[in-house]
């Protein structure tokens, strides 16, 4: 839809399956059965639209939407990331509630036009299908509004608190509000309704992560990435073959290799793809033949920040590092790891000499300019 890709997880037939065994098991009616389960499909219809609004307003700042899936718990929209500006991280995560108010007028419009409102007295004994569609599309709205982080509300939260303290502490912010948030979801549907425990562990779980992404941001931000990449990283030749990237996998417990011809980076080998292709063709078939060709690159002078994004978005783990057009590096997941994990113990080590805390560990370098990682033969790529 609008060029966004929709998929239905699997686990989305559970609700279906679940949803027309518990009408048929109330009413013992197949009409009834096929209009519940066609209200769930309806209901879902309108949370893709919820998504869609997302996604178009984030299209409208330069933002691409990575895809749009169908979960038993709702919709999930992956943009590739949310926008910097306070203002416009507000108007994405109002979109999609907008949308369902949106709904729900054009609903209550059409049920009027036709004399079909309810009337309070009618409402008490059930709702039509529309009624309840309007109903709840005004829930789904409102619901969505609450401050629980990550939830559309919990953006708009961060996004006002960013204005004020700065996109980490209004993160740290938001994020706290939504895990208790979460906690109270959690505890109201252990006595009530066991789905409000899924949801709070849904939000509990996307509020620490949110805050963890955002501490990560900020800790890479300013940080050139030929200060963490890997230097000297051993490549392949355009000619070689899956027996010669063995023994480079092997010696330097390297999982990924760039694929060169001449100085060109012309693909990207990737232990996934070499394990696959050594059980299936064997030690002699060629690396040219199996490796990625489509395959994101980082220059050495870019921001860290910049360049982890793109290893996110990738769903890959190693980017080639180019200076000059050259090969000089690989950046990966584990380097990036090992970096947080050493500006983390710089950050607690500060911390604890300026509460005047002892420190009975032995001294830490807290020198901001942490060595590159090939000055520290310690820390290596697993």
């Amino acid at each position: 839809m609008a060029g966004i890709n929709l998929y239905v997880h699997a686990t989305f037939l559970l609700i279906i399956v679940w949803v027309a065994v518990v009408s048929y098991a109330q009413a013992r009616s197949a009409s009834a059965t096929v209009e519940a389960v066609a209200f769930v499909l309806a209901l879902f219809g309108c949370i893709v639209l919820h998504e869609l609004g997302h996604a178009l307003a984030a299209r409208r700042y330069g933002i691409a939407t990575r895809d749009i899936t169908l979960l038993p718990i709702g919709g999930l929209a992956r943009l590739e990331r949310m926008p910097r500006e306070p203002r416009q991280e507000m108007v994405v995560a109002l979109a999609g509630p907008a949308v369902n108010f949106v709904l729900a007028g054009i609903i209550g419009i059409a049920l009027a036009a036709f004399d079909a409102l309810p009337t309070a007295e009618e409402a008490a004994g059930g709702l039509s299908f529309l009624a309840r569609l309007m109903a709840v599309n005004v829930f789904l709205a409102l619901f969505n509004l609450l401050p629980a982080f990550p939830m559309d509300g919990g953006r708009v939260l961060r996004a006002l608190l960013a204005t004020r303290m700065g996109p980490l502490r209004a993160t740290q912010a938001a994020a706290t509000v939504g895990q208790a948030m979460a906690f109270f979801f959690g505890f109201v549907g252990l006595f009530t309704n066991p789905f409000l425990v899924f949801i709070a562990l849904f939000v509990w779980m996307g509020a620490t992560q949110e805050a963890g992404l955002a501490e990560a941001e900020a800790l890479l931000a300013h940080v050139p990435v030929r200060r963490v990449m890997v230097e000297d990283a051993p490549s392949l030749a355009h000619d070689s073959t899956l027996g010669e990237a063995v023994e480079l996998t092997l010696r330097h417990s390297q999982h990924d290799f760039a694929v060169l011809e001449g100085e060109k980076v012309v693909g990207i080998l990737t232990q996934g793809a070499l394990l696959s292709a050594l059980s299936e063709h064997g030690r002699q078939h060629p690396v040219a033949a199996v490796m990625d060709r489509e395959f994101d690159t980082a220059t050495a002078s870019e921001d860290l920040e910049t360049a982890f994004k793109r290893l996110q978005s990738c769903r890959c783990s190693t980017l080639p590092v180019l200076a000059g057009g050259r090969l000089a590096g690989l950046l990966t997941r584990d380097n990036i790891r090992a970096f947080l994990s050493i500006q983390n113990a710089l950050a607690e080590a500060r911390a604890q000499r300026e509460s005047g805390r002892p420190q009975w560990a032995a001294p830490v370098e807290t020198d901001s300019e942490t060595p590159p990682l090939r000055d520290r033969p310690a820390v290596r790529p697993s």
